[in-house]
Formats: C-alpha cells, sequence, structure tokens
C-alpha cells in the first residue's frame, strides 16, 4: 500500500494541527487560510490527506521533542508526509507534567489541565477547583459550571489556549471575573459578570489566546431571572 493511503489517528490531526498554527505566527497563512486548512485537518483520513496542507509550507519544523519520534521534518513539494511513532502521552508545564485529559487537580497544586480535541468537554456538579486551570482545546465545545463546584481559593485563574472552540464559563451570581488578559483574534469573548477586584467568594481571571472561536462568561439564565425579578 502507498504510504499516503495509510489511515491517520488523533495524534497525528493534531501535530499538523500545530504546525499550522506556526505558519500562522510566522506570516505564511492568514487566519481565514488556517480555518480552510483545519477543516481539511479535521475530515482527514489519510496521509494524503494530511500532506496536502503543508505542501506549500517551506520552514516549517517539528519542535525538538518531537524530532526523535518523527521521521522528517517537513514535506517537499509533492512529497508524502512522513510519520513516525507518536509520543503523546504527557506535556511538560514548568516541573510538573501533566497528563494529557487530566481532569483532577494534584494534591500539591499542580495546575489542572482540561484539554479537547474535537470533543465535548464539561465540568459541572461539586468538582474541585484548583487556583489555576489550564484549557488546551481544539474545535471543541467546552463548558465550565462553578455555580455548584467545590473552590480551594477566591480567585481562579483560567489560561486558556484554543482554536475553532465554543467556551463557556457559568458563575454563580455573587462571583466577578476579569477576561482583559484574552487576546481574540477573530473570535469573540464577552462577559456578562460583574467586573472589577475580588470582593465576593469567587473571582476568575481568564487569559491566554482564543483564535476563531468564542468565549462567554456569565450566570445561569434562572439565576439571572431571579434577580431581574428581585429574587422572586
Amino acid at each position: 500500500m502507498d504510504p499516503k493511503d495509510l489511515r491517520v489517528s488523533d495524534a497525528e490531526r493534531e501535530h499538523v494541527g500545530e504546525l499550522l498554527q506556526r505558519a500562522v505566527g510566522q506570516g505564511m497563512l492568514s487566519l481565514g487560510e488556517f480555518t480552510e486548512r483545519m477543516d481539511t485537518v479535521l475530515a482527514a483520513k489519510t496521509r494524503g490527506d494530511l500532506n496536502q496542507v503543508l505542501v506549500d509550507l517551506p520552514g516549517i519544523q517539528l519542535r525538538p521533542e518531537y524530532t526523535a519520534q518523527w521521521q522528517g521534518t517537513h514535506p517537499q513539494p509533492g512529497a508524502p508526509v512522513q510519520y513516525g511513532p507518536q509520543q503523546y502521552g504527557t506535556r511538560q508545564y514548568g516541573n510538573n507534567p501533566a497528563p494529557y485529559g487530566a481532569g483532577v487537580p494534584a494534591a500539591d497544586g499542580t495546575p489542572m489541565l482540561i484539554r479537547g480535541r474535537m470533543s465535548t468537554v464539561a465540568r459541572k456538579g461539586r468538582w474541585s477547583v484548583p487556583p489555576v486551570l489550564r484549557l488546551d482545546t481544539v474545535a471543541s465545545s467546552v463548558s465550565l459550571d462553578f455555580t455548584d463546584a467545590v473552590m480551594q481559593t477566591q480567585v481562579v485563574r483560567i489560561e486558556v489556549n484554543d482554536y475553532l472552540s465554543s467556551i463557556g464559563i457559568l458563575l454563580p451570581l455573587d462571583a466577578t471575573a476579569d477576561i482583559d488578559g484574552v487576546e481574540a483574534t477573530a473570535s469573540s469573548a464577552t462577559s456578562k459578570v460583574r467586573g472589577g477586584a475580588p470582593y465576593g467568594p469567587l473571582h476568575v481571571v481568564v487569559t491566554g489566546r482564543i483564535r476563531a472561536g468564542s468565549l462567554s462568561v456569565s450566570h445561569p439564565m434562572g439565576a439571572r431571572l431571579r434577580r431581574f425579578m428581585g429574587g422572586a
């Protein structure tokens, strides 16, 4: 079988998506071109499908940690993409390796990593919230509901790195939020929650980057209606 006809995994699609992100950062692709190519990546079934989004991008190099696992770095125009074994088990944050898909904070206060690729991601009910959440998502639907969550600290920081996702954050009525640290590119970032300095039991600070996606911070609809009707 021709190598270009071999089926691809989610890990391979993800890695090609990361290369396209780098091409945007280097000015080789516009955001519109990136979005079109990501559509191709997400729908790709074979290595030949993935190759077509990379062949005209010279100079795109694999990150050093992947070089030893992947065969080759960047395809020459018209050449098939060469893939080797992937190692996607962990991602390093400072001195704390966090497993992909981690959902429970470590007892030592390690930040919680919430990760999604073409997925529906939800946290609700009485889930334990650490001081820092890291949201790493691509083409996903994300819902973080803090209304019944168990908080470890008054101030929670959410660090977002997202492409093509819809992120919704629900906060209790007496919570405040700050999204001024969010960099939105071809995206929407809105907050219907009171801002300013933290004064209640919960203050959420959202920072990071959103590209071709959306972020909304709000109170649950029922709570907003009760406030509007004077607590009735």
